[in-house]
């Protein structure tokens, strides 16, 4: 599970999965069993080993309790993965969403300026869709294109407030192909201020002025991991 917590990486780790690790990767790595986790600890990438759910519990309340963070990322290495996605989805109220990376004949990838920051296509899932059905709805909307649906590129999490709401986000991407660009125009009451069809270097530009979420999706490109089966 991959969760962006203030546009900051948060990674919930197997145990099974320690040996893909690297402790060269991280600037503090931390024991649950043997240390208490507090702010001070937070600084740069962090690696928490023996995470449980105390440990989970503890680095929510830190979170919610102060705006500035030193860290960069926090990676948490679990016995359990599915129950400690559970108590984190427990956080929060949790809503569904699907997106795109829509490429066209010239192998460019579609990008949309919203809001000050560049973005990829993605929107909510309505009563009764299938993700996938959203996707291409959403992306379709959007960007007023017809597309063709390709395969799962990951799943993404992020957070956000509305109103007293504290906001869990789920995205599913996909690949896309464009089949008809001719009618192609921003969605301008979703915020979208235009639209255009980037090569590789100006993808990697473009990703500067971005969200880490939005970063993750284009890193994940043709890439198949753990991920992609949430």
């Amino acid at each position: 599970m991959v969760i962006f917590i203030d546009d900051k990486l948060i990674r919930i780790v197997s145990n099974s999965k320690l040996k893909r690790l690297h402790g060269n990767d991280y600037d503090v790595m931390l024991d649950a069993r043997l240390e208490m986790l507090n702010l001070k600890k937070l600084h740069g990438h962090v690696v928490i080993l023996n995470a449980n759910e105390a440990t989970i519990d503890k680095f929510f309340k830190i979170i919610q309790q102060t705006k500035e963070v030193g860290y960069q990322s926090v990676t948490f290495v679990v016995d359990n993965k599915e129950s400690t996605e559970r108590q984190i989805r427990g956080f929060y109220k949790v809503v569904k969403a699907a997106g795109g990376v829509v490429f066209n004949e010239d192998d460019k990838i579609l990008m949309m300026f919203r809001l000050g920051k560049w973005d990829l296509p993605k929107g909510k899932r309505d009563d009764g869709e299938k993700s996938k059905q959203t996707a291409v709805r959403e992306v379709e909307e959007e960007c007023g294109i017809q597309v063709k649906l390709g395969e799962k590129i990951c799943t993404t999490w992020h957070t956000y407030t509305m109103g007293n709401n504290k906001i869990l986000k789920r995205t599913k991407w996909y690949r896309m192909h464009c089949s008809d660009d001719s009618k192609m125009q921003p969605q301008t009451e979703e915020g979208i201020e235009r639209l255009e069809w980037m090569g590789s270097k100006e993808v990697q530009k473009a990703l500067l002025n971005s969200y880490s979420s939005i970063r993750f999706v284009v890193d994940q490109l043709g890439n198949k991991n753990e991920t992609d089966s949430e």
